[in-house]
């Protein structure tokens, strides 16, 4: 069976996803991109943008592991768009007419609509379901491929309490947000059903991987 993944998944300190406030000008409240200033240092975001140069090393190794043998993605509404977004039927997600997934894509929402092709192989499907029955979906349409869990933090805690996650990569960045949504709330013990590993960046990240080890 294909594996469910999370790979690149920012958090303060304090255990911050997200930033209190989010918006369609402030996608992570008032964390702004504070979370995620190094990926956007790497030579692998710097090539999936479109540019060049970036930094290589830790972030930029962790960084890559994003995209192989990921064959589809869950997503939450809150990580598809802004609060409210499913009032309005034009939009598509941040990430303009060719988004970075390139592949069958679900948004968990208590507001489905029809589906969305975009371009580079990227289709959004909108789903109000369980995480279980989300992934079971996910992996049919994955072809054998893992699928990625990309988040946001509510999400991504919803499927860890469920017991859905076989591998996740949490990158520890040191700023303390206060408030916003938190990954580990509920979680109690969740080390003990993984073999976890960290590695520290020149950049002053800590990356956590945890790897189930054993599947029920």
């Amino acid at each position: 069976m294909s594996l469910a993944r999370v790979h690149n998944f920012s958090i303060s300190l304090d255990g911050f996803g997200t930033g209190e406030g989010p918006s369609r000008k402030a996608p992570f409240g008032h964390a702004g991109e504070r979370l995620h200033e190094w990926m956007f240092a790497t030579r692998w975001w710097h090539r999936m943008t479109g540019g060049s140069g970036g930094s290589g090393g830790v972030d930029d190794a962790f960084a890559r592991q994003f995209a192989p043998g990921i064959g589809a993605e869950i997503m939450g509404a809150g990580k598809f768009g802004y609060p409210g977004w499913h009032e309005d039927p034009e939009w598509k997600g941040w990430w303009g007419p060719n988004p970075p997934f390139h592949t069958p894509t679900f948004i968990l929402t208590h507001h489905p609509r029809p589906s969305i092709e975009m371009e580079g192989g990227t289709t959004f499907h909108f789903l109000d379901t369980s995480p279980a029955e989300a992934l079971r979906t996910a992996r049919e349409a994955a072809g054998g491929e893992d699928v990625r869990i990309g988040g946001g933090p509510t999400v991504v805690r919803d499927f860890l309490a469920a017991g859905l996650i076989d591998h996740m990569h949490v990158v520890v960045v040191p700023i303390l947000l206060g408030r916003g949504v938190r990954l580990w709330d509920e979680l109690a013990g969740l080390e003990k059903d993984y073999e976890v590993e960290a590695t520290s960046a020149p950049s002053g990240v800590t990356h956590l991987t945890f790897t189930r080890t054993h599947r029920g």
